[in-house]
């Protein structure tokens, strides 16, 4: 999928995924003192948005133009602030040591930018920075209630361990959950969950 595919799709008025943040992500967050957070392939900002306003410093990273009108629209709702820049992830800078927290909330990739992007966001970590994703498992091929039907960019728990390996592993599981974001993101769902630590 493309550029102009996310832009069609970011172009309407509703929100795709809703506008509530991703569950896990709210209460992983909760666990740690507000501070500097990335999220790549952040879409129309609901997550930055709600990390914004629960006090982070939040940069977004999408290669979407109408992901990020729509994220800074949906910011200025409610007085907050958000960083957001819109580049390829194939030629993202990650900067080594710049951030406490990451947030991975279904970002799907072939496995190539997979590997750069994870790598990268171990690497801007700071020491004690935490990294947390929920994705959709390998289980959820054949499922009607969202992500990519394509086994080759959905994930393993093992997959993840090995991606992640340079980290202190907090939670790595796998579950069976029921998802309310949006129309796309709607139903019974398998996914992955990781939280790690950097050294």
């Amino acid at each position: 999928m493309n550029n102009k595919f996310w832009d069609e799709r970011f172009s309407g008025n509703e929100f795709t995924y809703g506008t509530l943040p991703n569950q896990f992500l709210k209460e992983q967050l909760a666990n740690l003192m507000p501070g500097k957070l990335i999220m790549p392939g952040e879409g129309e900002g609901r997550n930055a948005v709600y990390a914004a306003i629960s006090g982070w410093d939040v940069d977004a990273v999408d290669f979407s133009e109408s992901g990020k009108q729509k994220a800074l629209k949906f910011a200025g709702n409610f007085d907050v602030t958000i960083n957001y820049t819109v580049a390829d992830l194939n030629e993202y800078n990650f900067e080594q040591n710049e951030y406490d927290a990451a947030g991975l909330v279904f970002l799907h990739m072939n496995p190539l930018l997979t590997k750069k992007v994870f790598t990268g966001l171990i690497r801007t970590l700071k020491p004690g920075g935490c990294l947390i994703a929920e994705l959709f498992s390998k289980n959820q091929f054949g499922k009607t209630s969202g992500g990519p039907q394509n086994l080759e960019v959905l994930y393993s728990v093992d997959e993840l361990l090995n991606y992640f390996r340079p980290l202190k592993t907090i939670i790595a599981e796998e579950k069976n959950i029921d998802l309310s974001e949006g129309d796309f993101h709607k139903g019974e769902a398998s996914v992955v969950r990781y939280v790690g630590v950097k050294k």
